[in-house]
């Protein structure tokens, strides 16, 4: 029996369970992961981990109500108990949602063949040792730079995961994914003067990966480059969201037209439908079938085939993220972007993103923008998700006469989300392999509070 034949049972197990417990519908989810993770330090071993197992998970819906269970043992008795605990849970604890309910037949993906998304490395695993290797590998070309002190941590990693939905609606499929990645900690300076920055990578295939090399360089040249940070001035100035942080700020204008947040009325987009929310000339495209990316997926977590979509067509909002339940409260199709975990029930989400990039360089902007601060990382958060009042503590670098100047920390940017966006220049540094593909992204006329 393969690994998915394995999982298929479980799943039918669990719905037949269901069934025998008073269910009127169900879905059943059954997961089964590995993984080994490796970090090193000053050359050695720090800590070596593996963990692997199955969870199984159930949904039971009875008039109107819901309810999600979930376990990591597979016997008998558990799917029987989880099952009548599930149902009973249903009856007496959960509220009346009329807007819940499986996804109608002729609704269904009819093609649940995940191969051509090519999401599982079939290569060889590789071993605790060949994983201790490449972070080793990386460390050295850290501290091969001049400026590195140490190095905080170097970690490499590898996944593999399979997960099989099956429903009462005659839903029944699966898919597999695999995962690698690398990652770099380094610093410079001592004390109080300390400064970190740090590089790292994921991929589906292990020939996708950059070398450690590249990864241990680039953290260590972004680290370098952060000494004797200190505060920016306060006041009103244009800010360059470098590449590595934009797409925090294209993930709130997400987060608004999450369906989710949208039927409770805490967006502030709520109202902004066919509406102007970013510049003219700006797509905000979701592809969930881009080969060989760790997000893709040919069908949601409601069995709905996904399709691309423009969630912003030339800065006008298109639509909301929307599952069946959030679909049927808004009294809309759903946009097949149900995801959920063994024990939750589906909510909406998004996959690949892509937001068009511009015609100029980053380096470009940052001419033109004469004097403002970059921003490279972000710490902390207040976010209104009703207002879009936005305030988050900074670090990067300030720029006088068009040139950088000195990096920067323990600083505040604020602003208000519709009239940022709206403000937007993007750059033309759309880098591949992020599952929110944003390139960096000026915003003039926000309040930096430093010294």
């Amino acid at each position: 029996m393969s690994e998915f034949d394995r999982l298929e049972t479980l799943t039918q197990q669990l719905l037949a369970a269901a069934r025998k417990a008073g269910a009127e519908q169900a879905d059943a989810v059954a997961l089964e992961a590995a993984a080994v993770s490796v970090d090193v330090r000053a050359g050695h071993l720090e800590h070596a981990e593996r963990a692997e197992g199955v969870e199984i998970g159930l949904r039971v819906l009875i008039g109107g109500r819901q309810a999600c269970v979930s376990a990591s043992d597979r016997s008998q008795r558990t799917i029987e108990e989880m099952a009548a605990r599930a149902v009973a849970m249903a009856r007496e604890e959960a509220p009346v949602d009329d807007t819940l309910g499986l996804a109608e037949p002729g609704q269904l993906a009819r093609d649940t063949d995940n191969s051509g998304l090519d999401l599982f490395d079939h290569g060889r695993e590789p071993t605790p040792e060949e994983l201790q290797e490449l972070a080793l590998r990386a460390e050295a070309a850290a501290l091969a730079v001049d400026g590195i002190s140490k190095i905080e941590s170097s970690g490499a990693s590898h996944s593999q995961r399979r997960m099989w939905l099956a429903a009462t609606n005659g839903f029944s499929a699966g898919y597999g994914r695999s995962g690698h990645s690398l990652s770099t900690v380094a610093i410079t300076g001592e004390g109080l003067a300390m400064e970190r920055d740090w590089a790292g990578e994921s991929r589906v295939h292990a020939a996708d990966m950059p070398s450690p090399e590249e990864i241990g360089r680039l953290a260590a040249e972004r680290t370098v480059a952060r000494r004797g940070a200190k505060k920016p001035p306060t006041g009103a100035f244009p800010i360059l969201y470098d590449e590595r942080v934009a797409s925090g700020l294209i993930g709130h204008l997400v987060s608004a037209v999450n369906g989710a947040a949208v039927a409770r009325g805490a967006s502030w987009l709520r109202d902004a439908l066919g509406e102007q929310v970013l510049p003219k000339g700006f797509d905000l495209r979701e592809d969930p079938h881009r080969p060989r990316y760790g997000s893709s997926r040919i069908f949601d977590a409601e069995g709905l085939a996904t399709a691309p979509r423009l969630i912003v067509a030339d800065g006008v909002l298109q639509g909301w993220t929307l599952d069946l339940a959030t679909a049927r409260k808004l009294e809309m199709e759903s946009t097949a972007s149900a995801m959920r975990g063994a024990g939750s029930p589906p909510s909406p989400g998004v996959t690949n993103l892509e937001l068009t990039p511009g015609d100029r360089s980053a380096q470009e902007l940052i001419r033109e923008m004469g004097r403002g601060l970059i921003v490279t990382s972000m710490l902390g958060a207040s976010i209104n998700g009703t207002t879009g009042d936005y305030s988050r503590g900074a670090g990067g670098f300030w720029v006088e006469n068009g040139e950088i100047a000195y990096p920067v920390n323990e600083c505040t940017i604020a602003g208000n989300l519709r009239d940022m966006l709206l403000r937007l220049i993007a750059a033309n540094d759309l880098h591949d392999w992020r599952s929110m593909r944003v390139p960096s992204l000026l915003v003039e006329g926000m309040t930096v509070a430093g010294e």
